[in-house]
């Protein structure tokens, strides 16, 4: 990721030597029924976009999101509810005759199956003008009515061929027994490593706290998909950070404790140069692995 493509990978935490380890992991859900989670996960994210073909973006995209939905704003923070969010994409006016199409490429789901996690890619078509390419990023909870987005953001994407072949899912690795204070320990896995990144620099930080699988949005056509490939494609070998990150917006936990996502600013630590904003919004999915440590998995 780099600091201006749209938050597509800085998420982050307080100088710690390794990943942060929390209480001994429980057996991982069964396959079949993670299974099976991923799966409605995805078939909501397609239904959604089925039914965005004939309504404006503003409907489309609104249509799946929760009432407490977050998402990146111009202005540097987030929308804290679905009104906001209507709002801010209202304020574009071609999202009110713009066309939205989109398709998953990966899902991920919590051992408990109330959360969740898609990205793939998205095109908006607006009369008179050339498709726009992007990416998106959602995380989803499980409601009463079904699954519903929690945090999302979509960024362009310059245009060239892309794989759209579904990835593997993402599933538990093991959960702990209790969620207990798993909040706090992701936040504090947040600030672990961005405080470990002023030490041993940005590639070698994000390397570290990825998972193997973890997907970053990038700056690409495509998405960069494992921890190694994130760091190289993104990051130089320097190892003095020019940019410091933390939950500050706060976090939100499935109730297993094993899959959550981070709210927060990255900032420069140099004054930006006039006109860019000091501080940017992101928002980066977290899981547990199997020893029961916090590595990002999608940003």
């Amino acid at each position: 990721m780099k600091l201006f493509s749209a938050a597509a990978a800085l998420a982050l935490a307080a100088l710690l030597p390794a990943p942060v380890a929390a209480q001994p992991a429980a057996a991982p859900t069964a396959p079949a029924a993670a299974q099976a989670a991923v799966e409605s996960l995805l078939a909501a994210d397609r239904a959604f976009a089925a039914a965005a073909a004939e309504v404006d973006v503003v409907t489309a995209l609104s249509a799946m999101f929760a009432d407490d939905v977050r998402m990146p704003t111009p202005a540097g923070g987030f929308t804290a509810s679905k009104a906001d969010a209507v709002a801010l994409l209202g304020s574009n006016p071609a999202n009110k005759v713009a066309r939205v199409g989109w398709a998953p490429v990966r899902g991920g789901v919590s051992a408990d199956g109330s959360h969740g996690f898609s990205f793939g890619f998205i095109t908006t078509r607006e009369p008179g003008k050339p498709e726009r390419p992007g990416k998106y990023l959602a995380y989803w909870v499980r409601q009463p009515e079904g699954w519903r987005v929690a945090a999302y953001k979509r960024v362009p994407r310059p245009a060239g061929a892309v794989s759209t072949a579904m990835l593997p899912p993402s599933l538990p690795a093991g959960a702990p027994a209790s969620a207990g204070d798993a909040a706090q320990a992701l936040a504090a896995a947040e600030r672990a490593f961005a405080a470990e990144a002023q030490v041993i620099g940005l590639r070698a930080a994000f390397a570290k706290w990825g998972h193997d699988d973890a997907m970053n949005m990038g700056g690409g056509a495509g998405f960069a998909i494992g921890a190694a490939t994130i760091a190289a494609s993104n990051f130089g070998p320097e190892t003095e950070s020019p940019l410091d990150w933390g939950p500050d917006a706060g976090v939100l936990v499935a109730p297993g404790g094993d899959l959550g996502v981070t709210f927060g600013h990255i900032r420069a630590k140099a004054k930006p140069p006039a006109g860019q904003p000091d501080k940017v919004p992101f928002f980066t999915v977290w899981k547990r692995d199997a020893t029961g440590a916090w590595r990002y998995i999608a940003e």
